[in-house]
């Protein structure tokens, strides 16, 4: 079967639906029943990438890999910075069953990781989002922590583009009935806020900016971009830092990223399956740093597939 972006958007499937699949990802993943190893790649440009990322869930019955590149020049070009491939294997025979579109993929399980760490993580009381970099991510990630966060009614939104900004203002006011101010600087877009995700470029060589005075006590924040916005000062405030997966923390660590990262306090499969406590005060300043992992991937595409099958979308393709 092959999906293409045009496919999966028919699907109309919710977020919903996407968060409560990563979340059982992160589940498996806490039983030690999955397979993800940490995800290797080449890079052709400065700060790109194209990453292989497989995965495979037993009980989910999903294994699979994501080819996806990002290219920071992209929007440059009329490109979108994120592109790809996904392809679904049986788990009885290894054939591949199912090649997509991986940027909706991409897109949706990044905003479902984001409100599964926020679900466990933030305040129940968070009422203002402050969001760093108004692209995909930015729009997805407000999609998915309006599903979780029932008290969030203000959202602080920057970007380096005032084209972009204006754009994510007028549409995520549309779309979501929520309030969206726009700010003219990083610090506006974090100081106050009970949630923040930032969601730029990675960059191997960042000059992050947002120093630990301004991130309030009680608020959490998820990085999205790496270290490119956090100062090591801001990552080491923390009171308890954590990530989707220490091993690949440490591989990237080796790759030259990361240079001062504090220790990990916990994964986030850990903290959802209640192995490691989650957040035990309201004054906890916790940051929860995502790297993206293929469960999400894998888990989402066969929701994807699953459901395609079902209404009978896609074109079948000889192998």
């Amino acid at each position: 079967m092959y999906l293409s972006r045009a496919d999966v958007d028919k699907l109309d499937i919710g977020m919903r639906e996407v968060i409560d699949v990563v979340e059982k990802a992160f589940l498996e993943k806490a039983r030690g029943k999955v397979e993800v190893p940490p995800k290797p790649g080449v890079h052709p440009q400065k700060d790109a990438f194209i990453h292989a990322m497989p995965a495979f869930l037993p009980r989910m019955r999903a294994a699979g890999v994501k080819w996806v590149s990002g290219f920071p020049e992209n929007p440059k070009h009329g490109l979108p910075y994120i592109s790809g491939l996904l392809v679904v294997n049986d788990v009885e025979t290894g054939f591949p069953v199912c090649v997509m579109d991986c940027t909706w993929v991409t897109a949706v399980r990044t905003g479902a990781a984001t409100a599964v760490a926020a679900k466990h993580l933030a305040r129940e009381d968070s009422g203002t989002l402050g969001i760093l970099g108004c692209g995909v991510q930015g729009r997805s990630n407000l999609e998915a922590l309006l599903v979780v966060c029932k008290s969030l009614n203000e959202v602080k939104a920057y970007d380096v583009s005032t084209q972009s900004l204006s754009r994510y203002v007028e549409e995520m006011t549309a779309k979501h009935r929520v309030k969206v101010v726009p700010v003219d600087s990083p610090r506006r877009a974090v100081e106050g806020c009970d949630i923040v995700v930032t969601a730029g470029p990675i960059l191997k060589n960042p000059k992050p900016v947002i120093e630990a005075s301004w991130f309030k006590k009680g608020g959490f924040a998820c990085a999205l971009d790496f270290d490119s916005y956090w100062t090591a000062d801001a990552t080491r405030s923390m009171d308890k830092f954590c990530t989707d997966d220490t091993e690949q923390l440490e591989y990237y660590k080796q790759q030259g990223y990361f240079r001062d990262a504090p220790r990990v306090y916990a994964e986030l499969s850990d903290i959802v399956s209640g192995k490691k406590p989650s957040r035990e005060n309201s004054e906890e300043r916790i940051m929860s740093m995502h790297l993206g992992l293929a469960i999400e991937d894998v888990a989402t595409a066969m929701l994807v597939f699953n459901e395609a099958k079902k209404k009978g979308i896609g074109t079948s393709l000889p192998l």
